[in-house]
């Protein structure tokens, strides 16, 4: 990155595109001097308990590159973000649970609008926990349209997930009801129920505050789907080269779990990564900017000159 990239302010701009007839999807894209495909369009993926912004566009005082839009912005990315229905700025009205299958909808209008406003394809995918789910079964839907997938805080199965076989738990609660009520607490719970001190409390509480100023209650769709309908993807079908990405203590992405997943990915060109000192919510932690680093890496892996073919 040069010296001119570092100091030309990050511009941002709102958009929004229809699904269907009835909602409306808010999307976010970030990048430096003018939106360009040259080094790829990145496309983020948020999960089950807060919006886009809140998890990729976080700004903390005395945090450098605290927005992950931001970094990869300045490192020549055109960054997107879409709000899923039923979070965010996007549509909360209609009778639905937004779950797995309805977010891989969300991602199949917010890149056809992508597509026709920037003519960037294929898209570089980052999803985390749900979002990651949302964004392989979007991926297993539409392959031309994913160069590189990165799956963070994945789970395949479920087997070997403390978090979700807690939250299984509430499991008739969550399925007798479209929404559940959040509030700080619950925030600072997802830092605190596998290994307390991955993450600086200024952190959370920002994160806290970006995520209640825009909900009170989430939808409980994809909570359903992971404590009663897993497995949702079919590594058979995730042709394009993947990334499997875990934090060290995340109690989502069970190890065993994922390592079976990782074995069956057709695609030669995947990287399993275990990321030392992370929990959930890995933009979030302390050591963010090796997670950073980490999908850098991946996103700009060069492509092979000989594939043995």
């Amino acid at each position: 990155m040069n010296q001119h990239v570092k100091e030309t302010p990050v511009a941002s701009e709102e958009h929004w595109t229809k699904k269907g007839s009835e909602v409306d999807l808010f999307l976010f894209e970030k990048y430096v001097g003018r939106p360009s495909d040259e080094k790829g369009t990145i496309l983020f993926v948020h999960g089950s308990s807060m919006a886009s912004q809140p998890t990729f566009d976080l700004q903390v005082p005395g945090r450098p590159d605290s927005s992950v839009m931001d970094w990869f912005a300045k490192q020549g990315y055109d960054c997107w973000c879409v709000d899923m229905e039923g979070y965010g700025r996007s549509t909360k009205t209609r009778d639905i649970t937004s779950n797995i299958a309805d977010g891989a909808d969300d991602l199949a209008a917010a890149s056809d609008y992508i597509l026709k406003l920037r003519g960037n394809r294929p898209f570089l995918i980052y999803g985390i926990s749900s979002g990651a789910l949302r964004a392989a079964a979007f991926a297993e839907r539409h392959p031309e349209r994913v160069r590189r997938l990165a799956l963070d805080a994945f789970v395949w199965t479920g087997e070997g997930s403390p978090t979700l076989e807690e939250r299984k738990k509430k499991l008739p609660q969550f399925q007798a009801m479209k929404r559940r009520p959040i509030d700080r607490a619950f925030v600072h719970s997802i830092f605190n129920r596998d290994h307390p001190g991955t993450a600086e409390d200024k952190v959370v509480d920002a994160f806290a505050d970006a995520i209640l100023a825009l909900d009170d209650s989430m939808p409980t769709g994809t909570y359903v789907d992971m404590c009663s309908r897993l497995p949702l993807t079919d590594p058979a079908k995730l042709t394009m080269p993947t990334a499997i990405m875990r934090g060290e203590y995340d109690g989502i992405a069970g190890f065993d779990d994922l390592l079976k997943f990782f074995a069956a990915l057709p695609n030669p060109d995947k990287q399993f990564i275990v990321m030392k000192g992370i929990s959930h919510a890995s933009f979030q932690q302390k050591n963010y900017m090796m997670v950073y680093h980490i999908l850098r890496i991946f996103f700009e892996q060069p492509e092979p000159i000989y594939t043995g073919e």
